[in-house]
């Protein structure tokens, strides 16, 4: 696909379509190159399912933080093991040991640059090594609109940095997710249970309060809504944080 491509027009093409269609409209737009990302979170089931069977080869990347809960990892491997995801495990080169040393719990200091820190070191700076090594031109992301401020502004196909970011699902709101679940019998993150609507690393994330006005009030400490994966590069705060970090 070229570059110069019209995201408004193509954008308008893809409203009518179901998440399965735009799923396939990326197969046969990037034959080469199409790869998409999952964090085993609550709802992960979902996008990986709706992918595979269309693309069951695909690399899913997971960037693993070495901070998940351990139910985190335990879901992984059985969701990677029913559905045969083509996983693809990325992780910083600094050990959490040796970050901890050098940086602190970064998580622990109340403060957004430390935050963003984190976020480069642990989760920024493997998926950006990801998206090269594994030569990608477009990223299938499970983003939907309602989950935050940046995400209200997305449309089914972006640009972030030299990839086109697409996301299938991103009108769905928590009922479309639970009727996919429930229609394909698919598991969800075992923290549901616990009050959980959206987990990422075991020290910065808790569950949904009844005084909570989004979902992601529940991570980051309500500080910040996203974590930099899908943000542009100026956007992440992250052009400071270079090499030297690691």
């Amino acid at each position: 696909m070229s570059e110069m491509m019209d995201l408004e027009q193509i954008n308008q093409s893809l409203t009518e379509l179901s998440a399965v269609d735009v799923v396939h409209w990326a197969a046969e737009a990037f034959p080469e190159g199409l790869i998409m990302t999952t964090s085993f979170g609550i709802q992960s089931a979902v996008m990986l399912h709706l992918v595979t069977r269309v693309v069951p080869d695909i690399p899913v990347v997971w960037i693993d933080t070495g901070y998940l809960p351990e139910e985190t990892y335990r879901f992984a491997e059985d969701l990677s093991d029913r559905l045969e995801l083509n996983l693809k495990v990325y992780q910083s080169p600094m050990s959490p040991a040796r970050m901890e040393a050098i940086h602190g719990k970064l998580w622990e200091q109340n403060d957004v640059e430390a935050f963003n820190r984190y976020d480069y070191i642990r989760k920024v700076e493997p998926m950006q090594r990801a998206l090269k090594e594994l030569k990608a031109k477009a990223w299938l992301a499970g983003l939907r609109q309602g989950q935050t401020d940046h995400r209200k502004t997305l449309g089914y196909v972006a640009k972030q940095g030299e990839q086109f970011k697409i996301h299938p699902i991103l009108t769905w709101n928590a009922k479309d997710v639970y009727k996919y679940l429930i229609a394909h019998d698919l598991p969800y993150h075992p923290y549901f249970d616990k009050g959980y609507v959206t987990v990422g690393d075991w020290h910065s994330s808790r569950p949904m309060m009844a005084g909570d006005e989004s979902e992601r009030d529940t991570r980051f400490r309500g500080l910040k809504q996203e974590c930099g994966l899908h943000l542009p590069a100026t956007s992440a705060e992250a052009q400071s944080l270079d090499s030297s970090s690691l």
